[in-house]
């Protein structure tokens, strides 16, 4: 857990599978002197208490989401906009669908709602595609991080970002580390999407292997309030490759919820 910065309004951002807070470390700081911060680690990712991974809580998305309510009730401040990165965008979305009211915004990393493709929909893999990665996980976690992790964090010309992917996963408890896997690839959120109504910033890349371009326009179509952003990177981070670009979209989104008044200014 870590908290920093003031300001009327509070940040909490939410990684991704595998990874831990500090991954968000090049976009933080630019927003610590305007809003309060909150950082915080998946139960069962990072330095979270292990002992406290239920296997029967967290065998759906919705055992996150609770957590994320709880950090929320007891770390932010005045109104909130969520950010979440990859699977951590649904588990967001899941709690601006719980608890509207108390969300100002929300901006989507990457995000998926469905890894899978479905007929029309474009999710970014096969099913025998994601049988054989959960099949990989199972016989051998550590070619599942040799092979998986340079996909996901991309950034050709940037190997120590995809080292550290690897270092990360690896770190992480072997059966936790399968478990959250088969969750987060096989969950299916599409069916919430639409029952999310807060203000939303889609940020996406322009060559991403895990979540194609495909799945931003789908959630801009279907989520009511939405803003597409596609930003040009390789990769799934965006916020470790192109911090940059990434904090300029992020600042302008909230500079919006100024404008509109769902956000207070800045001191």
């Amino acid at each position: 857990m870590h908290c920093a910065g003031t300001g009327p309004a509070t940040l909490v951002f939410i990684h991704g599978f595998g990874c831990d807070y500090t991954m968000w470390r090049f976009l933080v700081p630019h927003f610590e002197q305007r809003f309060r911060v909150v950082l915080y680690d998946l139960t069962g990712c990072g330095g979270s208490d292990l002992a406290a991974y239920d296997f029967d809580k967290y065998a759906t998305l919705h055992g996150h989401v609770s957590d994320l309510l709880e950090v929320v009730e007891r770390y932010a401040k005045g109104d909130v906009v969520l950010v979440g990165h990859s699977v951590g965008s649904t588990i967001a979305m899941l709690a601006a669908v719980a608890q509207p009211e108390r969300f100002a915004g929300q901006v989507m990393v990457s995000p998926s709602p469905c890894f899978m493709n479905d007929g029309d929909y474009v999710g970014g893999f096969n099913p025998e595609d994601i049988d054989g990665l959960l099949a990989l996980m199972n016989r051998h976690l550590g070619e599942f991080t040799a092979k998986v992790a340079p996909l996901i964090m991309g950034a050709p010309g940037q190997p120590a970002l995809q080292a550290e992917l690897a270092s990360r996963f690896d770190r992480n408890h072997p059966d936790i580390m399968r478990h959250l896997g088969r969750v987060v690839f096989t969950a299916d959120h599409r069916q919430d999407v639409a029952r999310c109504r807060i203000p939303t910033l889609i940020l996406q890349c322009t060559d991403d292997m895990i979540a194609p371009i495909e799945v931003g326009q789908y959630l801009n179509a279907h989520l009511p309030d939405s803003t597409l952003q596609i930003i040009p990177n390789v990769g799934h981070c965006p916020h470790m490759s192109v911090p940059g670009p990434s904090g300029d979209v992020l600042n302008d989104f909230l500079l919006s919820l100024t404008v509109r008044g769902v956000l207070p200014a800045a001191a």
